[in-house]
């Protein structure tokens, strides 16, 4: 009998979601398998927002952001009635195995779904955010550092031709990925994440800021301070006040927002959503089950999602190290 694979994007959306839905579509139809979506994610399943998916649907849609299966955050799967009822949707339609492709709390949700339901589960790393272990990238980082990386390009030109100082805030839940590879690759002067500050260390910062600002304005140039969201307490606008009311010096704020999470992929992001899709229909074929298909060192490999779920993958000492040999050109 043909297997029924279904597939969700939830939690936030990230580029390349839809190169993973594409290549799942295609590879199902490829190996004569039915493969039906849901859309909403988690509740579009418990809503049973039901629809098949063919080759023609996917197509054309490599290079758009977002989802074609649109997403949401679903707050009923954090009860065993939510889950029970995603399950019994998942039994009406005599689903064999179930994807779902999204971050960190979505995959706690497979994991939940699993506890009440015999079949296959897959996850894929989808989120900007690169916070899952697994995986050296998640679908969807790499655009987002390109595109915040082009975004902060811009603000240096203004930023250099007032001699300013900017404080530009950059996504990444709670983790640093996202700031310090566009914190390095923009050559900002400071960068503020949580893997090099405590909210108890705030007024050494500001004071250590304070003095690489001095040192940097003396060869008339600007300052930028790429500052991971969710960290300063009171966020970038308090940061702007201790800056002036500690060293009177007056900075621009510039929050990047959503941006980073829309737009065309790039085509790594592309090329891993498709790799990572394909993985996962040959996965189910092979019989794998509760595991996170992720790429590592070059090869697709396939993790537990206990595991990653419960692993942490903070940003590398290496990238930490060589901002900070950076910093230390302005504090001598």
């Amino acid at each position: 009998m043909m297997k029924k694979i279904a597939v969700l994007t939830s939690g936030g959306d990230a580029p390349a979601m839809n190169a993973a839905i594409r290549a799942i579509t295609l590879s199902c139809n490829y190996h004569q398998l039915q493969c039906v979506g849901f859309y909403h994610g988690y509740n579009g399943l418990i809503d049973d927002q039901y629809v098949e998916m063919e080759h023609f649907d996917v197509n054309p849609t490599l290079q758009q952001g977002g989802t074609i299966l649109k997403s949401a955050r679903c707050q009923a799967m954090l009860t065993s009635e939510g889950v029970i009822q995603a399950c019994n949707t998942l039994r009406k339609h005599e689903i064999d195995a179930l994807i779902v492709i999204g971050g960190d709390g979505s995959l706690r949700g497979l994991q939940a779904i699993k506890q009440h339901w015999e079949k296959q589960v897959i996850g894929l790393p989808g989120t900007i955010d690169n916070d899952l272990s697994g995986t050296d990238c998640t679908i969807g980082f790499a655009t987002a550092v390109t595109t915040a990386t082009h975004a902060i390009d811009k603000i240096r030109d203004t930023a250099n031709a007032f001699e300013r100082i900017f404080i530009v805030e950059v996504m990444g839940r709670h983790s640093g990925h996202i700031a310090f590879n566009v914190g390095i690759a923009t050559g900002a002067e400071a960068i503020i994440s949580f893997e090099n500050f405590s909210a108890d260390r705030a007024l050494q910062k500001v004071t250590e800021l304070l003095k690489a600002i001095d040192k940097q304005q003396h060869t008339h140039g600007s300052f930028l301070i790429v500052l991971a969201e969710n960290l300063w307490p009171g966020g970038a606008q308090a940061l702007k006040e201790s800056l002036t009311e500690q060293g009177k010096v007056d900075s621009a704020i510039c929050i990047l927002g959503h941006i980073q999470r829309g737009g065309s992929p790039v085509p790594e992001d592309r090329n891993l959503g498709t790799e990572l899709g394909l993985a996962a229909v040959d996965a189910i074929i092979t019989g794998q089950d509760n595991v996170m298909i992720g790429r590592e060192a070059g090869k697709v490999i396939a993790t537990p999602l206990e595991q990653v779920i419960n692993t942490a993958k903070p940003v590398s000492a290496h990238w930490v190290n060589a901002h900070q040999q950076q910093l230390t050109h302005y504090l001598k």
